[in-house]
């Protein structure tokens, strides 16, 4: 096996890494939208609050089964528009036309039941987010010198927070200031909501072009050439899923603990995500969560987008001071304080009835979302081969989606026979599961690849 030394990867501006993740503001944009109104379009279809769970299984599944694929394949993809474009522009225009279609689900009732389409419509768009997702954390470790690798992801979490303050915003600065109805007869999603998803729809596919025009990715050949001292050639007898199966079994050990940090974190967030509306309806508005159809439910559901809203300000905000931390405290510990501080929130958010101090614990689940999309990755990404780096970070996502899946099961079946229906206290134990995120962020040993 010959040894050679090779050139460094050059660094790239800021311009460059910017453009190079403009895309994922409109992905964000999309997933801010679904996961502020999807539980309140299933609702209105007729979902019961204990089957909500149920129905967003859609999303993990589709990224356990679909991203380490993508991630094999994309890593083994050459074409005119690179290797990992080409897997954000199809994912783009499936994802669009699913926003399109979910909110009038009801509009198809002559074919199949609204629920049925609309919970169709939502494991098609999760399918095509996680098609355009996993191939830009790869695009960060196939461009970027290991020194801006942070840089990287914490610029993808400031476009992510910024997609997502737009997406969340969207429906009630529809119908608060442009005048755009907010309630709708039974059984059909309000105007502001329709309109939202068109919007975002149109932003997802703008922002996804607007990368795939401005950006260069390097052809396999360079990339090998960016390694201090690579192997000249390495045989691999394995293929397709069989491949697969075997560098999950030998995933570095740092992949590992954080693998049990994800689980507690992406465990807590599934909760937030499926059960804030409910809570909200039942806990500050005090109403039966089968009432959908009023104006205060329509409230509930835009407090809970402007909610979303806000703890992505704060994501975006902190993702640009994510750097200084690392410096100041380390990744680590960084992580630690993050999603200590959002399990304090979500905990505290039992004890208030006042809709205007929700704001408060949602600043604490910014601050941990801006460090759980973009730490993580900063830790693993120097413990991964560059030749397999989209094939590990689709294995990674298996520790993201099967938090949501369990959760999915189980967390309806808790809010009802164990919460007596009351969503609130899904909150709460969203809050234990971050601490538990927390504390075993402390046993993560940062390693870095053996040449």
């Amino acid at each position: 096996m010959l040894q050679k030394t090779y050139s460094k990867k050059p660094r790239l501006t800021r311009l460059q890494i910017f453009n190079m993740s403009f895309g994922f503001l409109g992905i964000q944009f999309g997933f801010a939208l679904q996961t502020g109104n999807a539980s309140r379009i299933l609702q209105t279809f007729g979902a019961d609050v204990e089957h909500l769970s149920l129905f967003w299984l859609a999303a993990p599944l589709s990224g356990m089964i679909i991203q380490p694929i993508v991630g094999y394949y994309s890593d083994r993809t050459w074409t005119k528009l690179g290797r990992r474009r080409p897997f954000f522009l199809a994912g783009a225009l499936i994802a669009a036309i699913s926003l399109a279609l979910m909110p009038n689900a009801a509009l198809f009732t002559a074919i199949l039941p609204p629920l049925m389409i609309g919970a169709g419509m939502l494991m098609i768009m999760d399918a095509a987010f996680n098609v355009s997702m996993e191939p830009f954390r790869a695009l960060v470790a196939d461009n970027l010198p290991k020194e801006q690798h942070g840089q990287g992801f914490s610029m993808q979490t400031f476009l992510i927070g910024a997609g997502a303050i737009i997406g969340s915003f969207l429906p009630f600065i529809f119908s608060e200031y442009l005048g755009i109805s907010k309630t709708a007869d039974e059984g059909f999603v309000p105007q502001n909501v329709i309109w939202s998803f068109y919007v975002g729809a149109a932003i997802l596919l703008l922002a996804i072009i607007w990368t795939v025009i401005s950006t260069k990715e390097y052809s396999p050949e360079e990339l090998r050439s960016f390694d201090e001292v690579v192997s000249e050639e390495i045989k691999e007898e394995q293929k397709g899923f069989m491949l697969v199966l075997k560098d999950f079994k030998n995933m570095p050990k740092t992949m590992k603990q954080l693998g049990l940090v994800q689980f507690f974190s992406w465990f807590a967030l599934f909760s937030m995500w499926v059960f804030t509306t409910p809570a909200i309806a039942q806990h500050i508005y005090k109403l039966p969560t089968s009432d959908t159809s009023s104006a205060a439910y329509a409230d509930a559901g835009n407090l809970t987008g402007v909610l979303f809203g806000v703890y992505n300000v704060v994501a975006t905000a902190m993702a640009l001071c994510l750097p200084f931390f690392y410096r100041k405290f380390g990744k680590k510990k960084t992580h630690f304080l993050s999603l200590a501080i959002c399990g304090l929130g979500f905990i505290s958010m039992l004890f208030i009835e006042d809709k205007n101090l929700l704001f408060i614990p949602m600043i604490a689940v910014g601050i941990a979302w801006a460090s759980i999309l973009a730490t993580p990755y900063a830790l693993l990404a120097n413990a991964l081969p560059a030749r397999k780096m989209g094939l590990y970070m689709g294995i990674f996502n298996f520790f993201i989606t099967l938090p949501q899946i369990v959760n999915g099961f189980f967390g309806g079946w808790i809010v009802k026979h164990i919460f007596q229906g009351q969503a609130i206290y899904s909150l709460t134990m969203a809050g234990v599961f971050m601490l538990l995120a927390a504390v075993t962020t402390l046993w993560i040993s940062e390693e870095k690849i053996k040449k």
